[in-house]
């Protein structure tokens, strides 16, 4: 699977001429066409890098998309998905063509169209037809292969990755769980108030101890929310709530609310890399992002660390 990312990497970059990016935010969820709040779209469109969204995540691309039309920065959305599950996909066959393709969805149909407001798509075939999961692994580890791709070749940064949950079903749980879980940890962002997982995540979030612990009362509530919310049994809800409480075992990787305020690139910053305070600010220099530096960064005052002076340079 590594020399598949290597050679996705490489269409990417060399066949498609983007750039490599400087953040990827990773988006999970989205499949019920909630609203999505304003500040919220003005998060994607402060984006600095490449969003990968699985399952055609339509909120996404339409923020991207109207950024794009506003802004010089480059932000490319590129939609993840099964072969297996897109409508209309035997217009998309064919070499060095064009194709015509029809974005109007059939009611009736289980399948899915593509969404036009991504850039990009990159399209997974296991032979399975109108299922999900063909996606998962592959795009799991061209993330991981993007990250090890140097944008500071000197002190060795890698591309940082956030995990932005929308919405979302069961699964989505899980996919938070696996982000926490990678080494080094992918830190999460969920976005309270869009629904379903995420706002199930952040009532954890809110009410749970730091060592991850909720009283029984909170327990007992998110149960019945559980139930209430995928139709589960209490058995099914038990499973969930599993989960969920191994996510909260790293709370501190997971940030709720402050999504609507604030944007990826900062809760990178803030809370996702465990970097030094020169490698932060190498980050924030890499997404020409001034506010984040003045904001996040230059907290230490006079006594910055001597590593730093390479990056800042003479002061004279």
């Amino acid at each position: 699977m590594l020399s598949l990312s290597y050679s996705l990497l490489h269409l990417m970059v060399k066949e498609w001429q983007l750039e490599l990016p400087t953040l990827l935010i990773s988006v999970h969820g989205g499949l019920q066409n909630f609203d999505l709040p304003p500040k919220l779209k003005q998060v994607f469109g402060r984006g600095t890098g490449a969003t990968l969204s699985s399952r055609v995540i339509r909120h996404v691309g339409d923020a991207l998309k109207d950024h794009s039309s506003k802004s010089r920065g480059k932000v490319c959305a590129i939609g993840i998905a099964p072969w297996g599950i897109v409508e209309n996909k035997e217009d998309l066959i064919g070499k060095d063509v064009t194709r015509p393709y029809q974005t109007m969805s059939n009611p009736l149909s289980k399948l899915s169209v593509l969404n036009s407001s991504h850039s990009h798509f990159i399209l997974s075939d296991n032979g399975t037809t109108g299922k999900y999961g063909a996606e998962v692994r592959l795009r799991r580890q061209l993330e991981k292969h993007v990250s090890l791709q140097k944008i500071n070749t000197r002190l060795g940064q890698g591309v940082p990755v956030v995990c932005l949950i929308l919405e979302g079903g069961p699964n989505v749980i899980s996919i938070v769980l696996e982000s926490l879980k990678e080494e080094p940890p992918v830190p999460v962002v969920v976005c309270d108030g869009s629904g379903r997982a995420s706002d199930i995540i952040s009532f954890a979030h809110r009410y749970c101890e730091e060592d991850g612990l909720v009283n029984e009362s909170v327990k007992d509530q998110l149960l019945v929310t559980i139930q209430k919310t995928f139709n589960y049994s209490r058995s099914q809800a038990q499973q969930i709530f599993q989960m969920v409480m191994e996510c909260m075992k790293k709370k501190a990787l997971v940030g709720q609310q402050s999504i609507l305020h604030s944007d990826a690139a900062n809760i990178s910053v803030s809370s996702g890399t465990n970097a030094s305070a020169s490698d932060q600010l190498s980050l924030a220099l890499a997404w020409n992002r001034v506010d984040i530096a003045r904001s996040q960064i230059f907290v230490y005052g006079l006594h910055w660390p001597v590593s730093a002076a390479a990056i800042l340079g003479p002061s004279g």
